[in-house]
């Protein structure tokens, strides 16, 4: 089967579904740009989200374009900026947030009053770069460590209306779905008021067991499905890379992470 969509009847009606493996980190460092271009090149992979004012991300820009590698925007408030010549502000108000979001696993659900200017000068400056970089504003953005979903990002409305935006992770059986359960709901719902977004996400690992995965693939026969992968993981890499990969023979991987609108959740799965 070669085209991007595969096509799954149900009651006598054809739904189209989407496997699109997103791979994190593009542009973070030479090593892990080239663990993320080894992989899209063997078409286990269908976009990267790019990082930016980090040390690879003008050459990973370029090496993007060449490749015709869809790429999103990884804002990142969490690892320090480590492109040569980072504005110093800007490195000042993402050591701020930093501090901040890595103090406690609920500080990301708490809005900071005192750190709006902060985030807001932090994510425009990203889109910006981004836009530069890219000659194009991003039309994904999602966040590393999913730091996009804090409290003071979403809230604030900082993300560009109508882009397609990462949801929390979709729940998965055995797992305790009390577990920042009304935290999820209560951001997927928000987002979902301006933005667009895919069905269910998971994160490749665990990989085993098998059946976990097979359960994914057959959720995106009929659904738009985000795997989110990081290749600089050697066990992730080799699953991706090898010729006998489950993502050969199980599911055609998307090309790129182009949703139509029509595939695009609003309400479904919040969770």
């Amino acid at each position: 089967m070669s085209a991007d969509k595969l096509i799954h009847r149900i009651d006598g009606q054809s739904r189209s579904g989407l496997l699109i493996v997103n791979a994190d980190d593009w542009g973070r460092d030479p090593f892990t740009t080239g663990r993320i271009l080894d992989c899209a090149r063997q078409g286990t992979v269908s976009s990267v989200s790019a990082m930016v004012f980090m040390k690879d991300s003008e050459r990973a820009a370029a090496v993007a374009q060449e490749w015709g590698i869809d790429a999103g925007l990884h804002l990142n408030f969490t690892t320090p900026f480590s492109a040569p010549h980072c504005p110093a502000q800007l490195v000042e108000h993402q050591r701020k947030l930093a501090r901040y979001l890595l103090r406690h696993p609920i500080a990301r659900a708490v809005f900071h009053p005192g750190l709006v200017r902060s985030f807001g000068y932090v994510v425009a400056a990203q889109i910006d770069e981004f836009r530069r970089l890219y000659e194009k504003p991003p039309d994904r953005l999602d966040g590393h460590h999913h730091m996009h979903l804090c409290a003071n990002v979403v809230l604030g409305g900082l993300l560009p209306k109508g882009t397609i935006v990462r949801r929390h992770f979709s729940y998965e059986p055995g797992e305790k779905a009390l577990r920042n359960g009304i935290f999820r709901q209560f951001t997927n719902a928000l987002l979902s008021q301006r933005h667009r977004l895919v069905d269910y996400f998971f994160s490749l690992p665990p990989l085993e067991p098998p059946n976990r995965l097979e359960r994914i693939f057959s959720l995106a026969s009929r659904n738009a499905v985000e795997l989110e992968t990081h290749p600089v993981n050697p066990k992730e890499y080799k699953f991706l890379i090898e010729r006998d990969s489950p993502l050969d023979s199980a599911q055609v991987v998307a090309s790129s992470f182009a949703v139509p609108q029509e595939r695009c959740s609003n309400q479904r799965h919040a969770p």
